[in-house]
Order: C-alpha cells, then structure tokens, then sequence
C-alpha cells in the first residue's frame, strides 16, 4: 500500500475469470469529499509489492489525470487495463500476447451480485435541472452510499466535469465543443452498460436527456423506477406515459423546479412531490433518503 495525504494505492493479486494471473492497484480518496490535487502526485509512489512480471488492473474513482500517471508509472509491467464497471477492465498498453489492445478482461473476485441493483431514470423536459439535481443526489448519496454510479446516457457533451467547473461560461463553451448525435448503437449500448453496473454496484442513477423519444426503450427495460423533474407542470403526464405505460417503471417522485432558493414538500404519500429551487442547495433530505433505500447492502 502507498499513499500521499489524499489518496492511497492498495495493492492485491488477483486472477481474470480465464485464469489469467494479474494484480490490481485499487485507488481509494481518503478526503470525505473525494478531492485530491495535481500537486499530490509528487508524493505518490507505485505499491512495493508491484509485480513486473505479471500485467496490472487499474481501479476506484479518481481524476484521469492520475489514471495517465499511473498508465506511466505501471509501463514496466507485462500490461496494463483499466477497470471501467459499466464493461470490465479494459487494457490499454500490453508488452505481452496473453492480451491484446482492447481486450476486455473479467476478475474472478468481482462477483457479479445475486440482485440486481435499482437504476433511477431522472427524466422531464430541457432546462428543468435534471442533470445538477442528478450531480447533486450523487454527491449526497456517496459517503452512505459508496458503490452508487450516475451514468449520463445521453450524448450532449454533459457530465460530471461540466457541472464542476467554477467557470459557467467556460462549463457551457465546453459542453457544446463536446455535444455529439445519436446514431442506432448509442442507446443499447448505453442499456448494456446500465445492465452491467446494475450486476456491480450499489444502485444506478440515469440521466437520459429533456426528450422523450422512442429509440430509448432499451433504456427503459435496463432501469426499474423513475423521478421526475420538471420545470414545466404540462409536460408530466407525457413522462408518466413514457416511463410508467410504456415501460413499467416505478415512480418515485415528482420534483417541480424554479430558479431561485428553497423547498417545499407537497406530499410524501403515496409518492413524494415537492417544489425545488435551482441550483439545489441543499438535496431535500426526504428525497436522498427515498433513494438511498433503494440501495443493496455492501457484501
């Protein structure tokens, strides 16, 4: 094990599920913000027990800055993937035949779980805050909630960066250089992705976008309950149709939007409605806990 005074490298051995000897180099954030800084890398060592002869998983959350360094760093081993949970671990640089560039590798010990985990749709119409309120359930859910992942299945150039970006203008320059198109595989293999982190994680939240449109039913059948927030009260019912008619899900709750401060709980029963101010700040409580109970347990 090695660490700096944000971050720790835990070192394992481990075997892919074709019996293929490896090592993981697993990074753990140890401020409870889950912050660390360029500046950390000076101090940040490769764990000793780093084997050359065998090839190394890359794995945990953290910047990709320092996914590049440890890429670097770990170039004397026989080769190098890093873990993705929405597919497996994905080498990136191998000096060996027993794997190729591109070669997505499964570990015996990421046992798939016996249930499925929820995965949360949070859909309503353009500008209503799907995507900060989405950020922010995340935020608020992570240090209870460790394994939970917020996948953005849409391909507006918007994530997580975006919204952490001190420069508004500069997050909005960024977000439409990076704004893509459909195309006929983007929502099965987003549907296959949720799938797989379902197999893996504690529960999925899902940003799918202001649209209702047909081409995201394979959306809907990987995902199990809805939230909607809206900014516009005429454009519910059509959500209720999409997500609850058409795909069986389940609803959560209804979160009218504005501009502005505050919050107001409409009702609890028999599901949650309550009016939010945009930016949220904070997460209603009742709304975190709704969700978190949706969670599996850690094994």
């Amino acid at each position: 094990m090695m660490s700096s005074p944000t971050v720790c490298l835990h070192w394992r051995p481990d075997v892919t599920q074709t019996g293929l000897a490896c090592q993981v180099v697993e990074i753990e954030l140890l401020r409870p913000d889950r912050l660390m800084f360029p500046q950390d890398l000076s101090e940040l060592r490769l764990p000793s027990e780093l084997d050359p002869r065998r090839g190394v998983i890359l794995t945990g959350r953290a910047p990709i800055w320092l996914y590049g360094w440890l890429v670097h760093a770990c170039h004397h081993t026989r080769w190098v993937a890093c873990y993705d949970p929405r597919l497996g671990a994905v080498v990136v640089s191998t000096h060996h035949p027993e794997v190729r560039l591109g070669e997505v590798l499964q570990l015996q010990s990421q046992e798939q779980r016996a249930r499925l985990a929820a995965a949360v749709m949070v859909v309503g119409p353009p500008n209503s805050g799907k995507s900060r309120l989405s950020h922010a359930l995340f935020q608020a859910l992570l240090p209870t909630c460790p394994e939970v992942y917020l996948q953005r299945a849409h391909w507006d150039g918007e994530g997580n960066w975006f919204l952490e970006i001190p420069d508004p203008q500069q997050g909005q320059a960024l977000k439409d250089e990076y704004r893509g198109a459909e195309t006929q595989e983007f929502f099965p293999f987003q549907a296959q992705a949720i799938l797989n982190l379902r197999r893996r994680k504690q529960l999925v939240i899902v940003d799918v976008g202001g649209k209702v449109d047909p081409a995201k039913q394979p959306i809907l059948e990987a995902c199990t309950h809805y939230l909607i927030v809206s900014c516009e009260p005429q454009a519910i019912p059509i959500w209720h149709e999409f997500c609850a008619e058409r795909g069986n899900l389940q609803l959560l709750g209804i979160v009218h939007t504005y501009l502005g401060k505050g919050q107001r709980v409409r009702q609890e029963l028999p599901y949650l409605e309550i009016e939010l101010g945009m930016p949220p700040d904070p997460v209603p409580p009742l709304l975190v806990n709704l969700i978190r109970n949706l969670a599996l347990p850690i094994h």
